[in-house]
């Protein structure tokens, strides 16, 4: 039976469950969420990090990035704008198919499980997404295009086949990329890397250094997130300069950014897989050489560079000439040094570089100082590494380091001992894991023809479907033991020959999921050109600070390229990027299963529903800040609530004007609520919401249209009882179709008076404030007043005196 509307209005406690049901049904029918291309319209791509679908489900520390979203989708389209909020998953990975071996399932049902489960979490919420452009990265419909992308990739060069050292995981047993190593530990299940030899796909992502790294300064980024990705290409401006070995036609090309201090260079050090250390090892040595790679073999770049560890290495035997002097320096090969980096080997300068000077102090080599401090005295037990006067350095004394720089490189230049050169520390991308779950690379190995791309007619090549996919045990695919599926035909000389059998990364479907959310069903291309050159660039993307180098990185090489091809018509793919701080359980932890304080948003949806839940998740402190889960916090917010639903009483609402009074509150609290949902400031944006209604909640006619007016801010926050409150003044469309309202900028300036502050009844200083400051805000301001702070020094506050809007008297 249908409620009349004075049965609706009844003072009643807020009806959610009934209430978030009936609106997810009425948005859902009416299609409220579904986007098409308007051209007539301003266009808002806001897009948030789609989930890993694990089996463990939501906490209530996901839905905090994703209210954010929804909010700034609900402003701008009231705002008047076309607005794209899309949902999708990123299903691929090592987790689904662990955990898929783990209950003996196929990865494919557990990702399906998985997949429904964080659905209805997510929908709870009442988020608005588009669902009718749904994509899960491991659809065979969606992965088409990754492997399609791949070919591209392949045909222009930047993909390639090659055998080199990997960090191992021997529990996943798998290749890792150096950004999932964290402290020489497997990033997914905290094991002990291995260095192991193995064949590899690779990306020339080290092509796009340059262009990745300048191109952060046009983004709207956190600046943390623009420095952790300038760290990571690791760019580094210096000079190659080679090194004569004595006795030899050879010589070692070093890589350093100080060629200011080559003069107290007094060894060299090359990486133990130098290749031209097998041509000088001195053979009374070379046991030592030998035995000494053998030990380090498995040890992670990590391990090796790590400032903490001991600087180990051996002695070749051999010796390199200093151009600049002439002097003989021994050939050293240690760990610390990375084949990886510059030339695979350095010039060793003690004195200026600490990692010198532990090695030079553990094997008794010279330290030679060549810049001395300009105003303090140079340090003895430790390397001095900053700019300074040169000294010991022949023509080059008596400059200052930075001048010297440039002259000795210009010299080396000169005179044709090196170059100029820059460096990064940004690797090739390691494009393969050995497992089962993932997108197959699409080539085949042919013994006559070699490494044969597929047409793109032939894509999407699919996974076989098999009921066992155990790990091989020799560091292959599992793929390759599935003879059915690895053996084929070369498809240009018909000849036997074999799939690929490593698995593209994770990595490979998130970095462009992104670009398919615009044009999600079509067979023929990414996305059209139609919707490209409408929905791109993403306006606005919102998610963890935890993908800064690895997702970002790899997504905006991957843009960049098909920009370069000409799919895409812009640069990068995020103009903006917003960070959410991560929610730890009411004990001050991380939320884990292992720990058992994870909270379920299914338990506290089901007690407070989706309203109260959203507007918490906003509330609890700065978005960008971390934040403690709190259950009494939670009872504020849900009184807050309780309070929007007892003011809307038919009797109590009226149809004229508000008082100048709670009209001026209400321009306020509107220009407070715009500009806050602008700065992503959501708790401050509340926060004067709740304001707000304790004023109106003290009248007893409430004016219509303010109340009007309220909803309208407050549906971005709390949507459904928005809409319900608004349904029962008598609207038959959505609020969401309304106008953002606007607010009078007089109306919704503050009015500022000045105050004089009396300390023991004479008056010390003023203050300037806006007359609705509260007491505790006036409090903290005035006490941090130079003058104030002058005259009380360190005596006691007997007692604090206001009188509001007119004196402040302090007793001391």
């Amino acid at each position: 039976m249908v409620k009349s509307k004075e049965e609706m209005m009844r003072k009643d406690k807020f009806d959610f469950i009934s209430i978030d049901k009936k609106w997810h049904s009425v948005w859902e029918n009416n299609g409220l969420y579904h986007r098409n291309i308007k051209s007539s319209l301003p266009k808002y791509y806001i897009l948030d990090m789609f989930p890993y679908p694990s089996a463990n489900g939501l906490h209530v520390g996901h839905p905090e990035g994703y209210t954010a979203s929804d909010i700034v989708s609900r402003f701008y389209t009231m705002k008047g704008y076309n607005v794209l909020h899309p949902m999708g998953w990123d299903a691929f990975g090592l987790p689904t198919e662990n955990y898929a071996l783990k209950m003996k399932i196929h990865p494919k049902i557990a990702t399906e499980k998985n997949i429904n489960n964080f659905k209805r979490q997510i929908s709870r919420f009442g988020f608005s997404y588009d669902w009718t452009r749904e994509i899960n990265t491991s659809d065979p419909s969606y992965y088409k295009w990754t492997q399609w992308i791949f070919l591209k990739l392949y045909e222009k060069g930047l993909a390639y086949e090659t055998e080199m050292p990997i960090n191992w995981c021997p529990s996943c047993k798998t290749g890792l990329a150096n950004e999932e190593v964290v402290d020489g530990v497997c990033d997914r299940c905290e094991t002990p890397i291995e260095r192991k030899k193995m064949r590899q796909w690779m990306l020339k992502i080290t092509m796009y250094a340059e262009r990745l790294l300048q191109d952060l300064e046009s983004l709207d980024w956190p600046e943390k997130i623009k420095t952790m990705q300038r760290n990571w290409i690791g760019k580094s401006v210096g000079a190659e300069i080679n090194f004569k070995i004595s006795n030899s036609s050879e010589s070692i090309c070093v890589f350093t950014t100080r060629p200011d201090t080559i003069f107290g260079a007094t060894y060299v050090v090359v990486a133990p897989e130098h290749p031209l250390l097998s041509q000088i090892i001195n053979d009374k040595f070379q046991a030592d050489v030998l035995g000494y790679k053998e030990r380090i073999k498995s040890k992670s770049d990590l391990e090796r560079t790590s400032l903490s560890k001991d600087k180990s290495g051996v002695f070749t035997g051999f010796y390199a000439i200093n151009p600049v002097n002439n002097k003989k320096i021994p050939v050293y090969t240690a760990d610390y040094v990375l084949m990886s980096y510059g030339t695979g080997a350095i010039m060793a300068v003690p004195a200026h570089d600490q990692r010198d000077f532990d090695f030079a102090t553990i094997h008794n080599l010279p330290i030679i100082p060549v810049i001395k401090p300009k105003d303090t005295i140079s340090p003895l037990d430790k390397a001095f590494e900053e700019d300074g006067i040169m000294i010991n350095s022949e023509q080059f004394s008596g400059l200052s380091s930075e001048v010297a720089k440039e002259k000795i490189t210009n010299w080396i230049e000169k005179n044709q001992y090196g170059k100029k050169s820059i460096q990064y520390k940004l690797r090739d991308w390691v494009f393969s894991r050995q497992r089962f779950w993932g997108e197959p690379i699409p080539v085949i190995h042919c013994g006559e023809c070699g490494i044969v791309p597929l047409d793109p007619s032939d894509l999407p090549l699919t996974l076989p479907e098999v009921e066992s996919y155990e790990t091989t045990g020799t560091g292959e695919s599992p793929l390759a033991s599935i003879e059915e599926w690895v053996n084929t035909k070369c498809p240009r000389c018909d000849r036997p020959a074999r799939r690929e059998t490593n698995t593209m990364p994770q990595w490979a479907g998130s970095s462009w999921y992104y670009l398919r959310y615009i044009d999600p069903t079509n067979d023929f291309c990414l996305a059209s050109k139609e919707a490209i050159q409408y929905w791109l660039p993403v306006d606005l993307y919102i998610g963890g600070a935890e993908h800064a180098v690895l997702h970002l990185l790899y997504a905006r090489f991957w843009h960049k390229f098909l920009f370069d091809i000409g799919i895409v018509p812009h640069n990068e793919p995020f103009l903006k990027l917003k960070n959410q701080g991560m929610v730890l359980a009411e004990d001050g932890h991380k939320m884990s299963k292992s720990l058992g304080n994870v909270i379920n948003p299914d338990d506290v949806l089901d007690q407070y529903g989706a309203d109260v839940v959203r507007l918490y998740e906003m509330f609890m402190g700065p978005f960008d800040q971390e934040s403690l889960w709190n259950t009494q916090g939670i009872e504020g917010v849900n009184r807050f609530i309780g309070k929007i639903w007892s003011i809307f009483e038919p009797n109590e609402i009226v149809n004229y004007p508000p008082d100048n009074a709670l009209n001026k509150l209400l321009h306020k609290t509107i220009k407070k609520v715009t500009e806050d949902i602008e700065n992503f400031s959501f708790n401050t944006a509340i926060s004067a919401m709740m304001i707000f209604i304790n004023q109106v909640i003290k009248i007893k006619n409430k004016p219509k249209e303010t109340l009007e007016q309220f909803l309208k801010i407050l549906a971005p926050f709390a949507p459904h009882i928005s809409e319900e409150l608004w349904e029962m003044m008598d609207h038959t469309a959505s609020i969401f179709k309304e106008k953002w309202p606007t607010f009078d900028s007089q109306l919704a300036k503050d009015t500022m008076i000045e105050i004089p502050i009396q300390i023991n009844g004479k008056l010390r200083d003023k203050i300037t404030i806006s007359e609705d400051l509260s007491e505790d805000e006036l409090k903290e301001m005035v006490f941090k007043l130079e003058k104030v702070r002058a005259f009380i020094q360190d005596q006691m506050i007997e007692k604090w005196i206001y009188i509001p809007n007119r004196t402040i008297n302090i007793v001391l």
